[in-house]
């Protein structure tokens, strides 16, 4: 790891805000990952904005977190690597995959339970196989899945249309086109005039651009996953009624095509690295797939073109590319802590060294692969209305917080003009009309100096001291009125940071669908749902965990969840929280529960709240009887006594 040398001051004003000076010296290039929130407490601020800055590092991310009063946290992150994209290669094996598995196969169902993924449920050799295609712009892909998905209430169009033609026929082919990021899928049938007919399903996986359209056997379009008009694409229109059109090629060597005539002048031809220049002239290659080959033919992922024989170079890339096509080995490749880092198609000897998860088919590998990637990626598109919702009043109140500190400041001159009108009604005979100021003996003082004091020339002394005594009775309500508004800002703030951390554990539509009517009946959302929509959806469970000796213990995913739990437990029964942050109610479902288990649920309840990636994070835990909920308070609010403490790292 890189050495690093840090010089920082910071500088917190009066009124709250934080100023950051850092000098780096001897690191790469750094990004500011992103701002957070303010936190107020009640006598003031209890945690300002944190500032987070990364430094990445060869093998390693650090994340240093510099929130108010210099409070410094560093905490380590195993470092990722760029993750494996599905390229014309993996396509390829995967087609044949298919078509070697479903040819022949009965079409016995349809499913569309995302808009962009679609589930073609096919009998082939004596077994069922549920055919996922997925044009989800960051999981892009074509599988056999044995995931089970949830269904909407009224399938989409390309899924009735799907039913209407495709059920009941047969698979002809899956194929690639265009040695590129295509699959077709060909299935015969019989029409509505009982003769027979032929339909296709192109899947293209291309990023934003990824699609899955259904044509019939002229190639003209009859329906898509994403209709496309001439106002988003100048290039071509997908849209139900024209023929479909192809991807712009763009003139490469398809990689199964490839000639060594052809590849040496295309080679010769160039400068620079050899990976990079294999990644522009033959089609279908990644950036990775293309550094593998270089490491194949030299030994060294970064070669360069004026270091090579290009005809030699040539002729070894083409048979290494015969290797790969006919010998997939599918494999995911794992972290130090055993977490999925990248999905590899077959065996890449420039990661020889890293430890992997085989697997007998490349669609297990892809499952296996993209199941909690696509989880997430789902949930991050369904949850991104409430997101910005719960950010932009975040930001709301963070401003509003800001200007009720900056008029508490203005109440310091309240208790100036108190002592200017005491001052002025104890000593009226130093004032004559006409006179616009007058010095008086500050009896406040110890040392009695003069306070010079502003008149109102038209005014005698007892008028102009009433005018002092209004200007102090009007800073004193706007400072309680200030103090008031501070407090509810601050409650409510603390509430939308509870919520933001709630959305983070949202795993699935019921649990958002609870916090979101949550933010509903407060007024933060508009209701726009139907009753049908809401009884479609089952209620969320909590997160359930057992310790070590079998005592369950559960833990709440939004406050409805943390208000159930909590007070459907037993009054014995033990209640964790971490202390004076957002965070899950935490039920012990015992009465003398061990201290392992006490433990175990102390650290569940640090990772399931905003403080889950500190160390030595405080733990609050009492009997569940001396939990209480003040009456008209926000859901999930809770106050309790005779707790105690614990400290914990989460895991």
């Amino acid at each position: 790891m890189a050495t690093m040398a840090i010089k920082m001051m910071i500088a917190a004003t009066a009124c709250g805000h934080l100023r950051l000076y850092l000098n780096f010296i001897q690191i790469p290039p750094t990004r500011i990952l992103t701002s957070s929130c303010y936190s107020y407490g009640g006598s003031g601020i209890r945690k300002s904005v944190p500032f987070y800055f990364s430094t990445t590092y060869y093998e390693n991310q650090s994340l240093l977190k510099f929130p108010f009063k210099a409070c410094i946290m560093i905490k380590s992150h195993t470092w990722r690597a760029p993750i494996m994209p599905m390229d014309g290669v993996t396509f390829h094996l995967i087609a044949n995959e298919l078509n070697a598995l479903l040819t022949g196969g009965r079409v016995d169902k349809i499913t569309q339970p995302e808009r962009d993924e679609v589930i073609i449920t096919v009998r082939s050799q004596g077994d069922n196989h549920n055919l996922l295609l997925s044009a989800s712009a960051g999981c892009a892909r074509a599988h056999i899945t044995k995931i089970k998905k949830s269904n909407p209430l009224e399938p989409p169009n390309l899924c009735m249309l799907m039913r209407k033609h495709l059920i009941g026929g047969r698979i002809r082919f899956v194929r690639q086109a265009l040695s590129d990021r295509i699959v077709e899928i060909g299935i015969e049938h019989i029409d509505e005039l009982g003769d027979q007919s032929e339909k296709t399903i192109i899947c293209e996986f291309m990023g934003k651009h990824s699609n899955i359209i259904l044509v019939n056997k002229d190639g003209r379009i009859m329906e898509s996953a994403r209709r496309v008009t001439e106002a988003i694409s100048s290039v071509r229109e997908v849209l139900p009624g024209l023929m479909y059109v192809r991807p712009p090629s763009h003139g490469k060597i398809p990689f199964d095509e490839l000639d060594e005539n052809a590849l040496s002048n295309a080679l010769s031809a160039s400068s620079g690295l050899l990976s990079k220049t294999l990644s522009g002239v033959i089609s279908g290659l990644s950036s990775p797939l293309a550094r593998e080959l270089a490491f194949r033919v030299t030994g060294n992922e970064d070669a360069r073109m004026e270091e090579i024989d290009t005809r030699r170079t040539a002729n070894r890339i083409i048979k290494e590319m015969e290797s790969i096509l006919s010998a997939p080995s599918p494999s995911v490749q794992l972290n130090d802590a055993g977490e999925a880092m990248d999905l590899l198609a077959f065996e890449y000897k420039s990661r020889a060294s890293f430890s992997k998860k085989h697997f007998l088919t490349l669609s297990e590998a892809i499952d296996d692969y993209y199941y909690l990637r696509d989880l997430e990626e789902r949930m991050k598109q369904k949850s991104a209305a409430v997101h910005k919702v719960i950010k932009n009043n975040i930001e709301r109140l963070e401003k509003k917080i800001a200007l009720q500190l900056e008029a508490l400041e203005g109440g310091e001159h309240m208790e100036e003009y108190r002592i200017k009108g005491e001052l002025l009604s104890a000593c009226p005979h130093l004032v004559k009309k006409g006179m616009k100021k007058v010095f008086i003996p500050n009896y406040y003082d110890e040392n009695l100096r003069e306070m010079e004091i502003a008149l109102d020339e038209r005014l005698n002394a007892t008028a102009n001291a009433q005018k002092y005594f209004k200007l102090y009775r009007k800073a004193q309500s706007a400072k309680k009125l200030a103090e008031e508004q501070r407090q509810l800002a601050a409650e409510e703030l603390n509430y939308l940071e509870g919520q933001m951390e709630n959305l983070r554990k949202c795993t699935d539509e019921s649990s958002l669908w609870e916090l979101r009517s949550e933010l509903v009946k407060l007024n933060y959302i508009k209701d726009t749902s139907t009753r049908r929509q809401v009884k479609a959806l089952p209620p969320s469970a909590p997160f359930k965990y057992a310790s070590d000796d079998g005592t369950e213990i559960f833990v709440g995913k939004n406050n409805l969840q943390n208000e159930k739990l909590t007070f459907s437990a037993e009054p014995n029964e033990w209640w964790l929280h971490v202390k004076d942050a957002p965070g899950s109610h935490v039920i012990v479902k015992s009465e003398n529960p061990t201290d392992e288990t006490m433990l175990f649920a102390a650290k569940l309840a640090a990772k399931h709240s905003s403080l889950s990636t500190g160390s030595n994070v405080p733990v609050d835990y009492t009997r569940r009887k001396f939990v209480k909920k003040p009456s008209g308070s926000k859901p999930g609010f809770v106050i309790y006594t005779h707790q105690r403490t614990v400290f914990v790292t989460p895991e």
